[in-house]
């Protein structure tokens, strides 16, 4: 591994296993603690099977950790501070001021230990074991934009198409896919309701996106050329499936058919002449006369 990420204790091991791991480039810590007696602290009630078995499970807030007796050595032989001080790797250090389990103390004394370049992140609001899903989702994104200075990845992309677009999805993805949309790529997916992983959009979000972006163009070309005081206009869509009660070419009165509800909101000084011919243009958007035409969908195998 070039980048090491350890929260809580491991957030001590992972230093203490860069310090011995030379192709290690750096490490990020979250919610570690600093000082031995608090590490020694957290461990106290599983002390004595760690040093009798080799290893214990520790639970801290409800969460079961694997501690081994290898890492309490670790902490006898060297303290972590003394261990940042010789480390001179990149250093990442996340923490909240109101972790009440590791206080933010010891995030201070992991930042003042270590050499630049190191970094600190405050993690307002989050408890010890980021249980708020936004607090997870923000720690993932720091460590997202930081490590990729440290890792050589390779810039590979399988999905090549002479195609407008290209759509990939492999087995183990379950429906996260992998597109590419002109110059784009994309990321489309379910809601986990439906057994996704919520990645992406979902196919019929993504059509809607598509005639809410058309439909806002679309009317703000029409503004400009009119030179009418459109300062900003928003599309919001709602796609379903309708009762057709009236549709003369439904077989019975339980069929359905595909409704976009499109909702515009107007910024600017129109009057109402005006924002009733807004009405009328978004229906002649590009996207939304597709939608009503007829469609072929001509499908065959790329060999």
């Amino acid at each position: 591994p070039s980048v090491l990420i350890g929260h809580s204790l491991g957030g001590a091991a992972v230093i203490f296993a860069a310090a011995q791991m030379d192709y290690v480039k750096a490490v990020a810590t979250v919610a570690a603690p600093a000082d031995p007696e608090h590490v020694t602290h957290l461990l106290q009630n599983s002390i004595e099977e760690i040093e009798a078995s080799g290893q214990a499970t520790v639970n801290l807030s409800g969460r079961n950790f694997t501690i081994k007796k290898q890492f309490l050595e670790d902490l006898q032989e060297q303290t972590l501070e003394r261990t940042l001080k010789q480390l001179r790797k990149p250093l990442l250090v996340l923490h909240s001021p109101q972790d009440t389990i590791v206080g933010i103390r010891n995030a201070e004394l992991l930042y003042h230990a270590a050499h630049h370049p190191k970094s600190f992140v405050t993690l307002d609001g989050a408890d010890h074991l980021l249980s708020n899903r936004e607090d997870s989702t923000y720690v993932g994104e720091i460590i997202a934009g930081w490590a990729p200075r440290y890792l050589d990845i390779p810039k590979t992309n399988k999905l090549k198409s002479d195609h407008q677009v290209v759509a990939r999805l492999d087995r183990e993805d379950g429906f996260t896919t992998q597109m590419n949309v002109g110059n784009h790529s994309l990321i489309a997916d379910e809601p986990t309701s439906f057994g996704g992983n919520d990645f992406g959009p979902s196919p019929y979000e993504l059509v809607s996106a598509g005639l809410s972006a058309c439909t806002v163009m679309t009317l703000q070309m029409y503004a400009k050329r009119k030179g009418w005081p459109l300062e900003s206009v928003e599309v919001h869509t709602t796609y379903g499936k309708t009762h057709a009660l009236d549709c003369e070419a439904c077989e019975s009165d339980s069929a359905k058919i595909d409704t976009f509800h499109r909702t515009l909101k107007f910024e600017g000084a129109l009057d109402e002449k005006q924002r009733t011919r807004m009405l009328q243009i978004a229906d002649k958007c590009p996207v939304h006369k597709t939608l009503h035409s007829e469609v072929q969908v001509i499908t065959s195998e790329l060999k």
